[in-house]
């Protein structure tokens, strides 16, 4: 079935396409494929690849630069944004330091190495925000668009073949130096990740080994420059573009073959060997302190908005790593930090009372629900009456509404997130008896207790890491002492806890992290059957599911998009009922944007993203820009 990338219908026998309003050739292309299933027709009008004959401005580098771009009257939806302007420095910030270069390492460790590196898909930006505007780490297919790709097509259920762009360069650095993206650089760049291909079979697959969706990619060959074919080892094109285009990974960048042939794989200690296709290069990094980009002046992007506008628009990126949320929150005060996302409602409230000029976007928190995570093979936790009656503890509507001020929604959370519309198992659709088991009921839980066995309660204790909401975690250490769970609590740095808990499952008891969750789940919905199942290498709760393990599976090989979301809505359930997790809530979080700041509304990806960090941060930014007449 052909696929393009433009959404039109909300359907999934969808209608792509892409109008541009630019005086640069286009061409139209319709196809009709039938299947046993389906028959998928897609539409495009995609702008000709090269560059058009009239560009409104070229940005110099200097940031004095305010040139507005083009914005003649399009009748479309952006053109209330106002217009675009080219010039400026977009300040931001990441909150730990930037620890590698390499998508080779980049799962779970800090990078910025989407600032210079492209995908093969991003965000259709076109796409009316209130349509779908992005706000969390998956992205239904129907709405990814292409970015190192024009369109894609599967030929076979587990074969998609990807059509490359045309005219992209890689940054004129050595060893690179400039030479033409084909796709060639695809196939390098996915053996070695998967540990496919000539050359590559004594390399451990990284993050193969850690991303379970990466070991069903059998192949990837090149039958032309501009094409490159994936072969899967599963039947489900649905799990095969949740694969490919996952948008809060960031090993999807794409690396040059020339810089892993002349200096091997990439560290902290040679930032400048990085180099990518992106609008932006690296030129400097001062650890622990700061990364400066500027923009590329052989980019080979257009605005989709403005076709005639070349981008990026702003002239760089200027990084600032400040672990502490107070001093982050003290330079956007001072106008030194153009935006701050992903804060707490508490700090809502203070930027509100401060800077009333600075907008806020409210926005689901993307970790997912905040869950406490029972060691579920260990006594007593392996008595499922015992988590019932942790559950029943916690007052879950009274946090809701003074402790994140009804910025959030008060009800408990499956495996899936209920922001993941038709996948999940949302509250509502909870059977009473299942929602009386997740109702705050201390009298109960004192009953359910007893009959475990603990009729005076029991001691226990629960690892955290140090960026753990402990003000939150006392709230909930206090509901539990008034059932006779004693709980203290322990703290430890985030690799010291992944270690202790994820990996070797020292801990006895209780755990929970800041960074990620086991309910209310924001990444790709197949994937996150294996959290919990006997595939799982870093299952914090020890539940080893064989019955999730069952689910996955078949929902691989579901020949439909409406059998997969029955298979995966029926393992949430499954996770509900059998109650391995504590939930608590999944708040809503707010971001901070100066006025002068245009283009953004709270997109995942587009400043910070996941535990690895902004996984789209060059195609944001260079679409993002600088209004000098209010900075």
């Amino acid at each position: 079935m052909k696929n393009k990338f433009v959404l039109l219908g909300l359907s999934f026998l969808m209608v792509f396409a892409i109008v541009f309003t630019s005086c640069s050739q286009s061409t139209t292309v319709t196809t009709t494929t039938t299947t046993s299933n389906q028959t998928s027709t897609s539409t495009m009008t995609t702008s000709a690849t090269s560059a058009p004959t009239s560009v409104t401005s070229t940005a110099s580098t200097t940031s004095s630069n305010t040139v507005s771009a083009t914005t003649t009257g399009t009748g479309n939806w952006w053109d209330s944004l106002g217009a675009p302007q080219y010039g400026g420095i977009i300040t931001l910030r990441e909150n730990a330091d930037i620890q590698n270069w390499d998508p080779y390492y980049s799962r779970l460790i800090t990078t910025i190495q989407s600032a210079y590196m492209e995908k093969l898909f991003a965000y259709n930006w076109t796409l009316n925000p209130a349509v779908y505007d992005y706000p969390g780490q998956f992205c239904p297919n129907q709405y990814i668009s292409g970015m190192l790709s024009t369109d894609y097509e599967f030929t076979a259920p587990n074969t998609i073949v990807i059509h490359l762009r045309q005219g992209v360069y890689w940054q004129n650095i050595a060893p690179a130096n400039g030479r033409e993206f084909v796709a060639s650089d695809v196939v390098y760049d996915y053996d070695r990740i998967c540990g496919l291909g000539d050359g590559f079979t004594t390399h451990t697959p990284y993050p193969a080994g850690y991303n379970s969706t990466y070991y069903t990619i059998s192949s990837v060959t090149a039958p032309d420059n501009f094409t490159v074919v994936f072969t899967f080892s599963v039947n489900n094109p649905e799990f095969i573009l949740e694969t490919l285009q996952a948008s809060a990974t960031s090993e999807q960048c794409l690396e040059s073959p020339d810089v892993v042939q002349a200096y091997g794989n990439l560290n902290i200690n040679n930032w400048r060997d990085a180099l990518g296709t992106g609008p932006f290069i690296l030129t400097d990094f001062v650890d622990n302190s700061s990364a400066t980009l500027v923009k590329n002046p052989n980019y080979w992007g257009y605005d989709e908005r403005y076709p005639q506008n070349k981008l990026p628009y702003v002239n760089g990126l200027n990084i600032l790593i400040i672990p502490d949320d107070s001093t982050a929150l003290a330079g956007l005060r001072t106008g030194k930090i153009d935006e701050l996302d992903r804060e707490p409602i508490q700090d809502s409230q203070d930027v509100k009372r401060s800077n009333p000029e600075i907008k806020q976007i409210e926005v689901p928190w993307t970790v997912g629900c905040l869950s406490i995570e029972p060691k579920n093979n260990t006594a007593p936790y392996n008595n499922i009456n015992v988590r019932i009656a942790l559950q029943e503890a916690i007052n879950l509507p009274q946090i809701a509404q003074q402790y994140y001020l009804n910025a959030t929604d008060p009800n408990p959370q499956s495996l899936l997130s209920s922001y993941e519309v038709g996948y999940g198992f949302p509250y509502d659709q909870w059977p009473a008896s299942l929602q009386a088991q997740y109702a705050y009921n201390p009298t109960n839980a004192k009953a359910l207790l007893a009959a475990a066995g603990f009729p005076n309660g029991f001691n226990t204790d629960i690892v955290v890491d140090t960026g753990y909401d402990m003000n939150l975690l006392q709230i909930v250490q206090s509901d539990f002492a008034a059932i006779g769970v004693n709980m203290s609590i322990k703290t430890m740095d985030i690799t010291s806890w992944s270690s202790f808990v994820e990996t070797n499952h020292s801990n006895d008891a209780l755990s929970s992290r800041s960074t990620a969750s086991y309910l209310g789940i924001t990444t790709e919905p197949i994937g996150a059957l294996t959290r919990e199942s006997t595939l799982a290498n870093t299952d914090g709760s020890v539940v080893n599911s064989a019955t999730l393990t069952t689910d996955y599976n078949a929902a691989l090989a579901a020949p439909t998009l409406d059998q997969t979301k029955q298979i995966i809505q029926q393992a949430c359930q499954y996770v509900s009922t059998q109650q391995f997790e504590i939930s608590l809530l999944q708040p809503n979080s707010f971001c901070f944007v100066q006025p002068w700041l245009g283009g953004y509304s709270g997109q995942y990806s587009a400043f910070s993203g996941g535990s690895s960090g902004p996984s789209l941060l060059a195609f944001f930014q260079a679409r993002f820009w600088i209004n000098s007449s209010l900075k």
